[in-house]
């Protein structure tokens, strides 16, 4: 019996311990653009307390990298929110067409409210954590851009909130009502407060919800996204990195000090866990290829849907089957292939045969070739909506340039690997690198075990640890 007892006693003292170490706080740190060569370059210029700490004392994971393509700032927010990638949550990009419309719509536009998540498809960790808690948890969401506020938050946090242009702090109707803390904040901080620098007034809002909310303060697990960015501020293509990029990354590394330890001052380290990653893409000025003698040349995408059209027509009978075209898909019209008695596999298996030949196009995906894919275009697949993305989708070859002459849209075809870390600290973490190459759907069902609560409802990844 005495025996029965140590060993009874020993779990519940375990399982006190595995109680304890869950995280009062998480705060996630997405930061746009935000590349690991810039990181190591700049390292001897950095602060102690910023990108020196996290990458010293967190869990760094070296081989990041997105499951799906391509990826914009919407879409990397989206899938790092949800676990999942477009193709269940549905935010394919920041925009695209309205099948029904024909007309493009913004990812979080909404008819009745500022913004809103009604067409992120899945929940999001922030979502779990409230349905979990039964709505007791506090989730906040700070970013410069309405889409990555709104995206990062969910649909059951407490606030979503973004800057307009002159550093102001919005919010959305969709949410509880605009805090007067907030209020209070506006008045306070000027933009001079902050240099115009967003980053600073994301850092600034976010300690402010930290400390006027109360987060990490009871038993129950809170989650604050912060949204940074590591990007020129005034939208300028980068000429010379070196030195452009210099100040960008010196000024992210302070804000994200003063992120850490403002939340160290209000909080005790071991109760919160910090995660720190990249939405994995790069906004890259154009560049004339041919001054350097690179192979390249422009793909005219409203010419050729015109000139499938009248390819489709002499098979088919006359018609408009191409009837929309944004940024490399194309939208067929559905009606009038069924009042033709057509298949629209027969469609885009001729579609795809006549697209093919065309000089810049390297590949070209139908859906239902997506919906039946393999492995090899897994990452294709898996940046495709039913739903919402075209019936085909045109990749350009690299170094060549996609572009609507009725729309002035352009789409250029990079296979670029851009490295990014995922990197945990804090709560039960041990410092190490693992270069094991890991993608960041991982993120969600990670913070979901550490916090003890279901992964979001259409997360599949396993966790890291």
């Amino acid at each position: 019996m005495r025996y029965l007892a140590f060993i009874l006693a020993a779990i519940t003292s375990a399982e006190m311990q595995a109680y304890q170490l869950a995280p009062r706080l998480v705060v996630n740190i997405t930061i746009d653009q935000l590349r690991t060569d810039y990181i190591d370059a700049f390292t001897p210029l950095y602060t102690s307390g910023g990108f020196r700490r996290i990458m010293r004392d967190g869990l760094v994971y070296d081989g990041a990298g997105y499951p799906f393509s391509p990826v914009d700032r919407a879409s990397a927010t989206a899938t790092l929110s949800t676990g999942t990638t477009p193709y269940y949550n549905g935010i394919i990009s920041s925009w695209w067409l309205d099948r029904e419309t024909l007309q493009s719509v913004f990812c979080v536009d909404s008819n009745k409210d500022a913004g809103s998540p009604r067409r992120l498809k899945t929940s999001t960790v922030g979502d779990e954590l409230k349905i979990s808690t039964g709505g007791s948890a506090v989730v906040y969401s700070f970013a410069a851009s309405r889409e990555c506020a709104i995206l990062a938050a969910g649909h059951a946090a407490d606030g979503a909130f973004w800057l307009d242009k002159k550093q102001v702090w919005q919010g959305s109707s969709y949410y509880s009502t605009f805090p007067d803390w907030l209020k209070a904040h506006n008045h306070l901080y000027s933009v001079s407060a902050t240099e115009g620098n967003s980053n600073n007034a994301v850092v600034d809002a976010s300690l402010q919800a930290v400390s006027a909310a109360a987060m990490g303060k009871d038993d129950i697990s809170d989650m604050l996204y912060v949204t940074l960015s590591a990007t020129k501020g005034d939208g300028t293509p980068v000429k010379h990195w070196q030195t452009e990029m210099e100040s960008v990354y010196m000024q992210l590394d302070n804000s994200l000090e003063r992120l850490i330890s403002g939340i160290e001052q209000r909080l005790s380290l071991d109760k919160v866990l910090f995660v720190l990653t990249s939405t994995g893409y790069t906004d890259e000025s154009a560049v004339d290829l041919d001054k350097y003698r690179i192979p390249t040349g422009t793909f005219f995408i409203n010419r050729t849907a015109n000139l499938l059209n009248m390819y489709l027509g002499a098979i088919y009978g006359q018609g408009r089957y191409v009837e929309q075209v944004f940024d490399n898909q194309m939208y067929l019209n559905h009606k009038l292939i069924e009042q033709k008695r057509v298949a629209i596999s027969e469609v885009l298996s001729r579609s795809r045969e006549f697209l093919i030949q065309n000089a810049g196009v390297a590949d070209v995906y139908t859906s239902d070739r997506l919906l039946d894919g393999n492995d090899d275009i897994l990452k294709i697949r898996n940046g495709f909506n039913p739903t919402i993305s075209g019936d085909i989708i045109i990749e350009v070859t690299p170094g060549w340039k996609l572009l609507n002459e009725d729309t002035q849209q352009t789409y250029t075809s990079r296979a670029g690997f851009m490295p990014f870390p995922i990197v945990f600290m804090g709560t039960g973490i041990k410092p190490g690198r693992v270069s094991t190459k890991v993608t960041v759907d991982c993120i969600a069902p990670t913070i979901a075990k550490s916090i003890r609560i279901r992964a979001p409802n259409a997360c599949n990844a396993s966790p890291l640890f």
